[in-house]
């Protein structure tokens, strides 16, 4: 069973087999689920990723130090996907705001409904569907492939609404991330590119889970779910906020390899590491998820105490402190950066260069982005 070690050294270890071992045959393997206990056809570092443990720049640095771009080039796209969807998300924030908004009343609705029970407890008549629900919950993991069908029963054949399943994810997923998580599910219901649906078929559970799943009944006809929201479009400003020597640093939990960072070369005045905890969340997340949180908030923490002045602190901290010699690093649209527009907290930030660099290219899809992934890369290797 995969597990997910809540530290940097581990991380990069984990970094390295891949690329020695596995990354050779990721494009020809990458859409097979084998289950639990085999995981080497995908690089399983996006739980670290997600949290800035690693950054996309280490992981296509260190790739194409063993192969050619030609050679890897869907995992490098795969490694973007993520900075694509942050940066499109950064781009349309309201999407984020309607989601947290549409599950106070949803969960209110669907508080009592026996098919929203089943499925969250892994009780429906779809076996495949109940294994991947206790997977999610015991390793806080599902293969890529593996959400898309799960993400397609939930909304056709469960007919359940896409917020909570998303919800659901968030809750439990060690990779769960507003903008992947959030646009991945809408993009399944049909919602994110209009009128184009993802729908499992049993043939393709069957085959690329290697015929572990071979009779599944399933709405293989199920029409996108229609919306009549319509998002406005905003060009951000990705502009540092000036930094020296003398002020404080926020760091909150989506970039914890601050020494890797763009700013790593200023000896802040102190470093705050926040930890967002259920009390100050909209979604609640699972006991295991929160534990492996913290324990990569005092991962980074140690990194930092032999050279910082560093405290982990609740974001709740914020409330009462003089923001004014203090900047942070992005947190990014979601969680993090609710907590601190609903009390009013004002720290400057400072913003990733990939971001800054990438975000003019996240204005249409992703088969726009990619046509500048060369360049990307050019850039990052510069």
């Amino acid at each position: 069973m995969i597990q997910f070690h809540p530290s940097r050294s581990k991380a990069l270890e984990q970094l390295q087999s891949f690329v020695e071992n596995h990354l050779g045959l990721y494009a020809r393997d990458r859409n097979f689920d084998f289950g639990p206990e085999k995981r080497t056809n995908t690089s399983c570092l996006s739980p670290y990723v997600t949290h800035g443990i690693l950054s996309e720049n280490e992981i296509i640095k260190q790739s194409l130090k063993q192969y050619s771009f030609s050679k890897i080039e869907k995992f490098i796209q795969e490694v973007l996907w993520r900075t694509y969807w942050k940066g499109w998300l950064e781009r349309r924030p309201s999407v984020w705001t309607d989601f947290i908004n549409d599950l106070k009343y949803l969960k209110v609705d669907y508080e009592s409904d026996k098919n929203l029970k089943a499925a969250v407890n892994g009780n429906t008549d779809i076996e495949c569907f109940n294994d991947w629900v206790h997977e999610l919950k015991d390793t806080g993991y599902l293969h890529n492939h593996t959400r898309m069908w799960f993400s397609s029963i939930w909304i056709f054949t469960l007919e359940l609404p896409w917020q909570l399943g998303a919800e659901f994810f968030m809750r439990y997923l060690k990779d769960g991330d507003p903008a992947s998580n959030t646009l991945s599910w809408r993009w399944t219901a049909g919602v994110q590119t209009k009128g184009k649906n993802y729908v499992a078929q049993k043939w393709n559970i069957k085959k690329f889970t290697n015929g572990r799943y071979e009779k599944v009944k399933l709405n293989e006809n199920a029409v996108p779910i229609v919306s009549d929201k319509d998002y406005v479009q905003i060009d951000p400003e990705l502009v540092n906020a000036d930094y020296h020597d003398q002020k404080t640093l926020v760091i909150f939990d989506n970039q914890l390899s601050f020494e890797t960072s763009d700013f790593n070369d200023t000896k802040f005045k102190k470093i705050l590491i926040m930890k967002n905890n259920n009390l100050t969340r909209s979604i609640e997340l699972d006991e295991n998820l929160m534990n492996f949180k913290n324990d990569l908030l005092v991962d980074q923490e140690n990194r930092l105490k032999d050279h910082y002045d560093v405290e982990v602190k609740d974001i709740s901290f914020l409330n009462n402190l003089d923001t004014t010699d203090m900047v942070a690093l992005y947190p990014g649209v979601g969680e993090n950066l609710d907590f601190l527009n609903q009390n009013q907290i004002q720290i400057p930030y400072l913003f990733r260069s990939l971001d800054q660099m990438t975000n003019k290219y996240c204005n249409k899809g992703f088969f726009n982005f990619k046509n500048f992934i060369p360049k990307i890369i050019s850039q990052i290797d510069a």
